[in-house]
């Protein structure tokens, strides 16, 4: 009897001969143009003197209009590109009897090592005798996506049985490959018709053999399809392989192999708009809805608790330093001044590196906007499951138009401090997010290319995403910083700040920066780590994650926690006299994405089966960029809930 195990489209399946554990499992203010073009050929008068003692300032201006009339062009048709879904050569997924459905193959790659992929006859495949790529879209080669043409014909409603793919003979290096990569797991990755489908290569027959050098390895050398149908469309499609159909490829030597396959054709009534809901569906299972409402839940009752006992205290203490400091001013007694109010001629005092710390609220707010922005695109529904390449190429069209959020905020704010080189301040904004991740893909870039695999970019998808930053991010950046500028907005300090800072008291070790970060990070990040293994489980694993509601109320409870832990923190650093409260409340409003980077830690050595050097660095590289993007995130929200909460309570006194 022929026992088979199905390669399924979700994530659970199992493999011939055992079970595996999880798979697939304002912009400008009311200025006139010529106030507007000063600015601008301010910042270049700094930036590029030169260029203006050769150009007139009408063919400057003229040609500044050009440029942004082709951004605006460069961004409708980018969105136009990115708006479109992927379909099968253009089709509408209508389909004749005999006619050819389009069937690519992707990529294959080891199970464990969702990184590294390679292209589909990097192994020796039966392949047609002209193999031609599949033209794809920007999100899709960010993804690794190299779709090409399949051998396999699977025409519409015809049914197969036996079909010699063709007759190869491996030599002993290709036997080696292949025995290589059956050890390691490999899975190949196919699209019929825009539906995705995955199977294994091959297996290993271990029985209870401690040595290697003992194991058996089969390679499947048949596959059979099941295709399911409703009238003139393709709903679903599933794999099985044949254990009996398989070669040893044990030893070292020359294998004749006969590569086949079969279609069997199955009528469904699963409508045609509900046939993506199957890749969905694991997510979406009771046990896994309970254990993210379990989430959920015991995140808010941890929040409402903590949050309860520390609003109860902090509210409690300032009310006893209100009418204190009340009672003070009407007695008029000549105690000397002690607690939060005794420094109120420093707390307004502007930090150190003014530059440096706008640019963190700049890149903090748009990397925030950007989060609210890709919300809202999931909560509608744009990122279903295997929409190839949508979520990146949303992330990479929204951090260019949001850039100039970054530039706004940035300047405004810097200015605000008395800030005199506004255009540096610009470009250390620009540069504060996006040179370390440039610096970080230009290595692992160099990793992918040394191992062939399809993680690599090619050039031509280089010199996009640098026209994007060009046309796009950097104008727009630009104008935001111009806008911010004159916005002339100025810093609002209830009290006045004295000449010389006031000496700060000897502290205990609990009141320095790294044990306070500690516990500002520790409470919020406690909210999350439930939902954190289920994000690492889809980003790194096989798992597919669709429930962005949960996920958004999640990352608002992460919102909220943040600012009020920092707003308590800074509250007990005030009353200790401690003035220097402005790094520390981004330093530990950011802490959180030091702990979300130990939970990587965590995650790759304890949770996960992820090995070798280009995942590894692959792995620790990215989410190292994404750490430090959470850093700056809620390490503006830590100081903006600081700030407001600090201007609150002095001016809640009279200060003089």
């Amino acid at each position: 009897m022929v026992t088979g195990t199905r390669v399924l489209l979700s994530p659970q399946p199992s493999k011939v001969y055992g079970t595996r554990s999880t798979f697939f499992s304002p912009l400008i203010t009311s200025k006139s143009n010529s106030s507007i073009e000063k600015e601008v050929l301010g910042a270049f008068k700094i930036c590029y003197p030169r260029f203006l003692e050769h150009e007139k300032y009408n063919r400057f201006w003229k040609g500044v209009g050009l440029l942004m009339e082709m951004v605006g062009a460069f961004i409708v048709v980018l969105l136009m590109v990115s708006g479109l879904n992927v379909e099968a050569d253009g089709s509408n997924h209508r389909y004749k009897e005999r006619e050819v459905v389009p069937l690519y193959a992707n990529k294959v790659g080891p199970f464990h090592n969702p990184s590294e992929t390679y292209r589909f006859y990097d192994l020796p495949f039966c392949a047609p005798d002209n193999v031609k790529d599949k033209k794809e879209d920007l999100g899709e080669v960010l993804n690794g996506d190299r779709l090409v043409d399949s051998p396999y014909e699977l025409t519409f409603r015809v049914d197969k049985q036996s079909e010699t793919l063709c007759r190869k003979k491996l030599s002993k290096e290709e036997v080696a490959q292949l025995r290589t990569a059956v050890l390691k797991d490999y899975y190949f990755q196919m699209y019929y018709d825009d539906l995705p489908f995955w199977g294994f290569l091959g297996k290993v027959e271990r029985e209870n053999k401690m040595d290697q050098s003992e194991y058996k390895y089969l390679l499947f050398k048949h596959i059979h399809f099941e295709v399911l149908y409703n009238n003139d469309r393709v709903i679903e499609i599933n794999v099985q392989t044949d254990p009996n159909l398989a070669v040893d490829i044990t030893e070292d030597k020359e294998v004749e192999v006969e590569f086949s396959y079969s279609v069997e054709w199955k009528e469904t009534d699963i409508p045609f708009e509900k046939r993506m809901e199957k890749y969905s569906k694991s997510s979406s299972m009771p046990q896994h809805l309970e254990i993210h409402w379990f989430s959920i839940i015991n995140s808010c009752v941890t929040v409402l608790l903590l949050t309860g006992f520390l609003a109860t205290i902090l509210m409690r203490v300032l009310k006893n330093d209100f009418i204190k400091y009340s009672h003070d001013e009407e007695s008029l007694d000549d105690q000397e001044e002690t607690g939060w109010k005794y420094i109120h001629g420093d707390v307004f005092r502007f930090p150190k590196y003014k530059s440096l710390f706008s640019a963190v609220l700049g890149s903090g707010t748009q990397l925030l906007a950007l989060a609210f922005f890709i919300f809202l695109l999931a909560l509608v529904g744009v990122f279903y499951p295997y929409n190839r390449g949508a979520f990146f190429t949303a992330l990479v069209v929204i951090y260019a138009l949001t850039s100039g959020i970054a530039g706004y905020t940035a300047t405004s704010f810097y200015l605000q401090l008395e800030g005199s080189n506004w255009v540096r301040n610009l470009l250390l904004t620009g540069c504060l997010f996006c040179g370390p991740l440039f610096l970080t893909f230009c290595f692992l870039n160099t990793v992918a290319i040394v191992y062939s695999a399809t993680a690599a970019l090619p050039f031509g998808t280089i010199l996009v995403i640098v026209l994007i930053w060009t046309l796009v991010t950097s104008p727009l950046l630009v104008l935001g910083g111009i806008a911010g500028k004159n916005s002339k907005t100025e810093f609002q300090a209830p009290c006045r700040t004295t000449k010389y800072p006031r000496e700060i008291p000897q502290l205990p070790w609990y009141r320095g920066t790294i044990p306070q970060m500690a516990m500002a990070g520790f409470l919020p990040f406690s909210a999350i780590y439930i939902e954190l293994y289920y994000i690492f489980a889809s980003v790194w694993g096989h798992k597919i994650y669709t429930i962005y509601s949960i996920l958004f109320i999640v990352f608002i409870i992460l919102i909220i926690v943040t600012a009020f832990i920092t707003v308590a923190l800074t509250y007990f650093q005030l009353a200790v006299e401690d003035h220097q409260w402005w790094w520390r409340s981004v330093l530990c409003g950011g802490s959180t994405g030091v702990f979300i980077f130990g939970y990587c830690l965590y995650y790759y050595y304890g949770r996960s089966d992820m090995s070798g050097f280009m995942q590894t660095s692959f792995f620790f590289g990215y989410m190292a960029c994404i750490c430090y993007g959470f850093f700056l995130m809620l390490g503006t929200v830590g100081f903006r809930a600081s700030l407001l909460f600090v201007r609150h309570i002095y001016r809640s006194i009279k200060c003089e």
